[in-house]
């Protein structure tokens, strides 16, 4: 009997615990779909950059988020951005990768690249909400270019796997009861200090019984502006409209 009333009395104490945890522990999942304009230049260190004629094309950016009660321990956002364009251009001398190229070229452009952001929930209510922090973008493509005459069989390429120091805030401001919000969502660049990457848009979340969805629409603008960025100068931007989920467990 004592055995029996010892165990029941642990399976409660889990079950309780495990309770407390979910109530205390937050996660978010989320991704966006991002139509963008492209335009950009870009060379090796030491040479005249050189412009490039950018197609608008799809983008995508997927998140997860982790947030808890804490004290001095910040929350943890990861964020996945795929941005790749095409362009063209006529180039007279164009030296890149350890080729020249004259004539009609192709590029493609893929600035994709991981945020990884640590933050604190500064305000957290109805009508106001305010995290503040700090993010590594981490860069995880290549700049490529390929001499249009022979089918791409004369090519170079630069890879960007470099990372960016930045700094970090997300505010909403919201209408109790109509479960309308507008956000703003802004990294500026700390060591590069002409990168950022900034969203402003509106909301709506609708309260379920396991998760909460948040649709959302807006406005997002990446500007990458560097020299002697792991061996070439880049001065490109991805601009345009996005519509996008979050579900909030």
């Amino acid at each position: 009997m004592k055995k029996t009333i010892l165990a029941c009395a642990l399976l409660g104490s889990v079950a309780v615990t495990s309770a407390q945890a979910a109530t205390l522990v937050g996660f978010k999942v989320g991704g966006d779909y991002w139509q963008a304009d492209t335009s950009g230049t870009f060379a090796e260190n030491g040479q005249a950059q050189q412009d490039f004629n950018y197609s608008s094309s799809s983008q995508g950016s997927f998140w997860v988020a982790i947030e808890h009660p804490i004290p001095l321990i910040p929350n943890v956002k990861i964020r996945e951005n795929r941005l790749d364009a095409d362009g063209s251009a006529t180039v007279d001398g164009f030296d890149f990768g350890g080729t020249t190229f004259s004539g009609d070229v192709n590029t493609s452009t893929n600035l994709s690249n991981t945020d990884f952001v640590l933050y604190y929930e500064l305000l957290d209510n109805d009508l106001v909400a305010l995290d503040l922090g700090a993010a590594y973008k981490k860069m995880s493509g290549s700049l490529r270019v390929n001499h249009t005459a022979t089918q791409g069989r004369v090519s170079s390429e630069k890879d960007l796997d470099g990372g960016i120091v930045m700094a970090y805030a997300d505010a909403q401001v919201g209408i109790p009861g109509l479960g309308l919000y507008g956000f703003a969502e802004v990294m500026l660049g700390v060591d590069e200090t002409s990168v950022y990457d900034y969203s402003v848009g509106l909301g709506w979340e609708f309260d379920g019984v396991a998760l909460d969805t948040k649709l959302r629409v807006g406005y997002r603008d990446f500007n990458f502006d560097v020299n002697d960025f792991d061996g070439v100068s880049v001065n490109s931007q991805f601009n345009g409209y996005f519509a996008g989920v979050e579900l909030v467990f």
